[in-house]
């Protein structure tokens, strides 16, 4: 069953909505989860309602006070979810939440959530309660696999391959996790092709001849000759198919080996374009091949700039090639992320996307408005405030960017990689503002925890160098 989405809220409950994002900007937490657990009582399946509920819960619990004698009863409730689960999954998944709310990252409250929304047929939740354990302890390889699994049933091969990937990158001797990764990755393969609707994969191929050689294809890498010959023989059973999305997909691959990008351009878009652009990962591919041929031309003019001084002969022209080229590269990036964008208009890590190339493009006043909408996807909440806070400075609005920076820095408690650049970009906007003891404040805080990001040591050093008495 597909989640629901706001659009498809009672104009009620996409009041509270509204009112629920409000009060999280003003970090009002506690009305926030009022209002937005009210409306998953109503709209259980509002996938986004629920994450966005369990973001103000996570910081909600990372920013108050710990009560000295607190009695935890999370244990009981869930006690009485587990034997509610079987009469009545949907009740299960209410009880839980109240579980939920004190202690978001709970790892059995989010297993039994897992299991009741699976049971009451909203899979999609019961990826986001495994997601959510994962973001506190990435490394859970049992969490890792259950996830696997629940990707793997809900046909979700591209996803599983990533969880299987990245159990394998945690322990490379994990046998099980590397075959099914395999195995999703070939029923993603099987499922884009419409090879599942054969008995086997020989029933598709009537000549045995072409079964041996797609077999072939797939255990080696192939270069020379018999990459020629691999890419004759596919090709001329494309031509006998035309309409076979595996094979213009291979012929892609088989091109992007070869290192001619232009025929893998073409080769995946038109695979892409079989499927009406319903398959992401070869949307995604024609995207990233033109980006990196786009880079490849860039590096090629900046690298020929960096060798030769004015005088030559081709500097103008190449500089004007470069310049051409880069506007070029930003046109299509925001082309693509714009079109993804426009067919999927409730998909708010797209619209973060589409921001995000917006402010690379040095366009932020454009940008403002994708960010600002991005901000209520809990997964790109963080991001978008960090470059909202980027757009209000490159326009000069200095309190909106120093406001927007700190709320974001406030809203995670340990100094990682997001904070880091959020406290820094903070940093640099007060010393805008000439607040010399703020900015030098926010950098000390990353000097403490790395002493090698960025510029921070000698910026915090040369303060202090500056405070000293003459000798």
């Amino acid at each position: 069953m597909p989640v629901k989405t706001e659009k498809e809220l009672s104009e009620q409950l996409r009041s509270h909505w509204l009112k629920a994002v409000a009060a999280i900007e003003m970090r009002n937490f506690g009305y926030a989860i009022s209002l937005l657990q009210g409306i998953l009582r109503q709209e259980p399946e509002f996938l986004t309602g629920r994450q966005l509920l369990r973001r103000a819960e996570i910081t909600k619990q990372k920013t108050a006070k710990k009560a000295l004698f607190n009695v935890s009863t999370a244990s009981l409730t869930i006690m009485k979810a587990q034997r509610e689960l079987k009469k009545d999954p949907k009740r299960a998944v209410e009880m839980i939440e109240k579980v939920l709310e004190d202690e978001p990252y709970n790892r059995q409250a989010n297993l039994i959530l897992k299991q009741a929304a699976v049971a009451a047929g909203w899979p999609e939740i019961g990826v986001f309660a495994l997601q959510t354990v994962i973001e506190e302890k990435p490394g859970d390889t049992k969490i890792l696999h259950e996830l696997g699994r629940l990707f793997q049933e809900l046909g979700e091969s591209d996803q599983a391959v990533e969880i299987y990937n990245k159990l394998s990158e945690i322990d490379p001797t994990d046998a099980a996790a590397l075959r099914l990764g395999k195995d999703a990755a070939a029923r993603g393969s099987m499922k884009t092709g419409g090879w599942t609707q054969a008995e086997s994969y020989r029933d598709l191929i009537k000549d045995k001849e072409a079964a041996v050689s797609l077999e072939q294809q797939s255990r080696m890498a192939l270069t020379g000759e018999s990459l020629e010959q691999q890419i004759e023989e596919t090709y001329a059973r494309h031509q006998v198919e035309p309409q076979s999305v595996d094979l213009a997909r291979r012929l892609g691959v088989l091109y992007e080996q070869k290192e001619d990008t232009e025929n893998a351009i073409a080769w995946y878009q038109y695979a892409a374009d079989l499927t009406s652009g319903s398959d992401p990962s070869l949307v995604r591919k024609v995207a990233d091949l033109q980006q990196s041929q786009s880079d490849h031309e860039i590096a090629a003019h900046e690298k020929f700039l960096a060798s030769h001084g004015p005088e030559a002969a081709d500097y103008a022209a190449r500089s004007e090639a470069l310049t051409l080229a880069k506007k070029q590269r930003a046109e299509s990036l925001i082309a693509d992320a714009r079109k993804r964008s426009e067919r999927n208009p409730t998909d708010l890590q797209l619209r973060f996307e589409l921001g995000e190339r917006l402010f690379e493009a040095g366009l932020p006043r454009e940008a403002l408005p994708e960010l600002q909408r991005a901000r209520q996807n809990p997964n790109a909440r963080l991001k978008s405030m960090n470059l909202l806070g980027r757009c209000y400075r490159e326009l000069g609005m200095l309190d909106l960017a120093a406001k927007q920076l700190e709320e974001a820095a406030k809203e995670i408690t340990s100094m990682d990689a997001m904070k880091k650049e959020i406290v820094y970009d903070l940093g640099l906007v007060y010393e805008q503002m000439g607040e010399g003891e703020k900015s030098i404040g926010a950098m000390k805080q990353i000097y403490e925890a790395d002493y090698g990001y960025r510029d921070v040591a000698q910026r915090v050093e040369s303060s202090y160098a500056r405070k000293s008495p003459d000798r």
